[in-house]
């Protein structure tokens, strides 16, 4: 009966028996005082994430002078940024007030399988951004003529299409294995590395898995964006120096934040890998940097892009109530 039992938990994955009814997340709930201290700076970043995106998204809808492709890439990027982030800050914070942070089995690989394709797609969209900032620079006659609505849309749905495609095949199977012991996820959240550690099988194939299709989201991305600016840098060096400043200036936004995007997933990799950090250092530098890009991407756009700056000083001043700056056409009636 218990072979049977067992069988059938293998079966299903996470269903039967002898599977989990439920993952614990373990968070940072051994941090202690300084427990509510990160509440609060979660917080507050999660606001200004989301603040900072909805803003971009809002006025590169909205303003006519932002019709151009490079404003219809960053509003998708900044959506991307804000369910990335959805997807563990808000269970996060929750967890911060409880004792016990639970999940469900379906949420947990839901969390898990979003999570690490809104990555990708971020990453490939900074792909797109790049290939944008390649025709603007070395094409720009036919600029408009090559980046066409089709053609954006295409690219974005490539990007999405991208994600799901490097992230399906490792989820999937770790939905698949059974997990019939210990259920406390060492993580902040749902992390595929961490649930693999519960499962009750033989693991080998699924790390060569994730490990392949990591390196081939990572390499494919990179070595595109590197592709792209080697070729920026080479039309910019025939240019005269008013050209030259002006190209740098066009693409100084997207080279930062993908700076920071490499850099800081550099740096978790490594962090996890090198020293003798505790579990709680590493989820803390785990959830800080996986918050960074979308934190930092509407303050650095904002303050290297003139045209996005007035844009959103214009949509600010038209946001204002009436009663508190009244017009002098109000003034001249009463």
């Amino acid at each position: 009966m218990n072979n049977a039992n067992h069988r059938a938990s293998s079966v299903n994955g996470t269903w039967g028996p002898d599977g989990v009814a439920f993952f614990i997340i373990q968070g940072l709930a051994d941090l202690g005082e300084e427990k509510m201290t990160l509440f609060v700076i979660l917080l507050l970043g999660y606001i200004i994430i989301l603040g900072g995106n909805s803003m971009i998204i809002f006025v590169a809808l909205t303003d006519p002078k932002l019709s151009s492709p490079m404003y219809f890439f960053l509003y998708n990027l900044s959506s991307v940024d804000i369910l990335f982030t959805t997807i563990t800050i808000p269970k996060m914070l929750s967890g911060f007030l409880t004792d016990v942070n639970t999940i469900t089995v379906p949420g947990c690989f839901l969390q898990m399988h979003f999570f690490v394709q809104l990555g990708v797609t971020a990453y490939a969209i900074l792909t797109v951004m790049a290939y944008d900032r390649y025709v603007a620079i070395c094409n720009p006659l036919r600029y408009t003529a090559i980046m066409t609505r089709p053609v954006r849309m295409l690219l974005v749905a490539g990007a999405w299409g991208f994600g799901a495609f490097c992230t399906l095949p490792a989820t999937s199977m770790s939905w698949q294995r059974p997990y019939c012991g210990p259920n406390v996820v060492r993580n902040g959240w749902c992390d595929l590395s961490s649930v693999r550690r519960l499962v009750c099988a033989n693991t080998s194939v699924d790390n060569l898995v994730s490990v392949f299709f990591a390196i081939l989201a990572l390499f494919t991305t990179g070595v595109l964006i590197l592709i792209s600016y080697v070729l920026i840098g080479v039309s910019i060096s025939r240019m005269g120096v008013a050209q030259r400043l002006k190209a740098v200036g066009t693409c100084a936004a997207h080279l930062t934040v993908v700076s920071i995007s490499y850099g800081s997933a550099s740096f978790v990799y490594i962090s996890y890998r090198v020293g003798n950090f505790s579990p709680e250092v590493r989820i803390v530098v785990s959830v800080l940097f996986s918050a960074l890009t979308p934190f930092l991407n509407p303050l650095i756009y904002s303050l290297r892009n003139k045209e996005l700056r007035e844009s959103i000083r214009r949509t600010l001043s038209r946001l204002r109530p009436a009663a508190v700056f009244p017009t002098k056409d109000v003034n001249s009636v009463s």
